[in-house]
């Protein structure tokens, strides 16, 4: 189970916290929707593909230091510690939301 414990009018509840979070573009104010929005921020940024080992993923890297981003192909599965690792990676360039 996961949530929120509530407390109103003497009895506590679990809320669920069903919130999605995005991917926020800081400079332009978009929400990335996509792989490709995403590539074409990340090369502006001096992100350049890594084609490794692993078929299943798309990764990306910088000659300027040893970070390295790794996203699931599939954007569903794009989730809020792949964001987090980019807003790291990228300080002041993404922010993470709740929607």
């Amino acid at each position: 189970m996961s949530g929120v414990w509530v407390f109103n009018n003497g009895v506590y509840r679990l809320e669920s916290s069903l919130r999605t979070r995005v991917l926020v573009h800081l400079p332009s104010g978009e929400v990335v929707s996509s792989y490709s929005s995403l590539e074409l921020i990340l090369r502006g940024l001096g992100w350049e593909r890594y084609y490794g080992s692993d078929p299943d993923l798309y990764q990306f890297h910088r000659h300027s230091s040893i970070d390295l981003i790794s996203l699931p192909k599939d954007y569903s599965k794009f989730c809020s510690v792949h964001m987090y690792d980019i807003v790291v990676k990228n300080p002041n360039v993404f922010h993470v939301r709740d929607m």
